[in-house]
């Protein structure tokens, strides 16, 4: 989380980071409960002579399944933190995970529709992967049923029918992701993300589909 610690420190970096000569913005990845109002305002004046990008990681719009997953924060923590971003003139992407425990095809299809009525620019979505040494492992182990892991076609599919769902304004910039071969436990596809957005092109014209199909503006 790149915007967790003590500010001048983190700006310190920051300004490290946009002084090499070929370096004209930054993109920070960081948590919408780990921002706040210097490190906006900090990011708002670069914002002026420099590209930047705040990247929030929000992967639910349900409480319940933040709660679950020991998040540490609502989404209306995330909503409240993108508002003010966006109110400073500062582009901003946001993270969202597909396949939590508990969240049916419903409630993803919700999820679209909730996330498109941020101010985002951009949007990454995950495939849920389980990761040894961790909670959700121990959790996998012993409570199976609480997971749903997609094969690589149905991911295909259920990240179609989200993107049919999702304002045609935001930009997808990824779809997958990949954790170290030697911690995945699953589902391991053994795929590259320009592999993966091959195949989803491909699915997406055998449906003749497009992102934005169902979205509505409200």
């Amino acid at each position: 989380t790149n915007t967790y610690g003590d500010n001048q420190h983190l700006i310190s970096y920051y300004e490290e980071a946009l002084a090499h000569p070929k370096i004209d913005g930054l993109v920070v990845g960081t948590r919408p409960d780990c921002m706040n109002d210097t490190l906006l305002e900090y990011f708002a004046q670069k914002a002026k002579t420099n590209y930047i990008m705040i990247e929030y990681g929000v992967e639910s719009v349900h409480d319940k399944t933040l709660t679950f997953i020991n998040r540490g924060h609502t989404f209306d923590t995330s909503c409240k933190t993108i508002y003010a971003t966006a109110n400073k003139g500062i582009h901003i992407g946001a993270h969202l995970i597909l396949g939590l425990p508990f969240e049916s095809h419903q409630m993803m299809m919700e999820s679209a529709k909730t996330i498109s009525k941020l101010p985002l620019d951009m949007l990454k979505l995950h495939q849920l992967q389980i990761v040894r040494e961790t909670l959700m492992s121990q959790q996998y182990a012993q409570h199976p049923e609480w997971f749903t892991l997609f094969t690589l076609n149905n991911y295909i599919d259920l990240a179609i029918d989200f993107i049919e769902y999702l304002s045609p304004s935001i930009a997808i910039e990824r779809f997958v992701s990949q954790s170290p071969k030697d911690l995945l436990i699953a589902p391991d596809w053994g795929i590259k993300n320009y592999e993966f957005t091959e195949k989803i092109n491909k699915r997406i014209i055998e449906r003749e589909s497009y992102q934005g199909r169902f979205f509505q503006v409200k």
